[in-house]
């Protein structure tokens, strides 16, 4: 393992620590996407499956509980403890958009037709489209708050590592996978506007703002 995956992996725990922490002190889901969050929840659940299956390290497995945990936690304090502040009519991205066709090209592409390999492979595609429900939710209402934005910056940086690791991969193990690194390139041009706007804007101090939809 290198040292873009540990660091990926820690930017993505970060960004997951940073979101938990930001709901537990304001005691408010306001700004967040818990539809984001469900589909997260499901991604983690239907890749980690082979924790019942294979073990591969400690470190591996520990990350995987830990991802697991957080986002089930995540969704808990949206629409339970905290539910009285979710921003239920700002989140309104319709969830079928991205289901129905990452699970039809699940089945359609995958390494191989069997239970898990197609769960896995939901997962993959199914992470690079959930961070849309949150963007779509920040152009709806015109700004975000400033820990919500250092929440997606960490998820950005952790997206950017991974591809950093997949070209260190290619290059010393000979190692590619094809659907993990397309899924990857298209989550990390979705963040791209986004992160742009986190290093002109929120570095300086200042309010992250988007045009807001006609």
């Amino acid at each position: 393992m290198n040292v873009f995956r540990i660091l990926g992996d820690v930017s993505h725990l970060l960004a997951i620590i940073i979101l938990l922490l930001k709901i537990q002190k304001s005691k408010s889901c306001a700004g967040i996407s818990g539809k984001s969050q469900i589909l997260f929840a499901l991604v983690f659940t239907t890749r980690y499956l082979d924790l019942f299956t294979t073990f591969i390290s400690v470190y591996n497995t520990v990350m995987k509980v830990i991802f697991l945990i957080c986002a089930y936690i995540t969704v808990y304090m949206i629409y339970v403890k905290f539910r009285k502040t979710f921003d239920s009519e700002n989140d309104s991205f319709r969830l079928e958009f991205l289901l129905v066709p990452v699970t039809g090209l699940s089945f359609l592409e995958n390494h191989s037709f069997t239970p898990l390999e197609i769960l896995w492979t939901f997962s993959i595609y199914l992470e690079s489209v959930a961070i849309l429900p949150q963007l779509f939710m920040i152009s709806k209402t015109g700004e975000a708050e400033t820990i919500t934005t250092h929440y997606l910056f960490f998820l950005s940086l952790y997206r950017a590592l991974y591809i950093a690791n997949w070209i260190w991969r290619y290059y010393t193990e000979n190692f590619y996978d094809q659907i993990a690194v397309v899924s990857g390139v298209v989550q990390t041009i979705f963040y791209c506007d986004f992160f742009y706007l986190y290093i002109t804007k929120v570095l300086k101090g200042k309010k992250l703002s988007l045009p807001m939809p006609v």
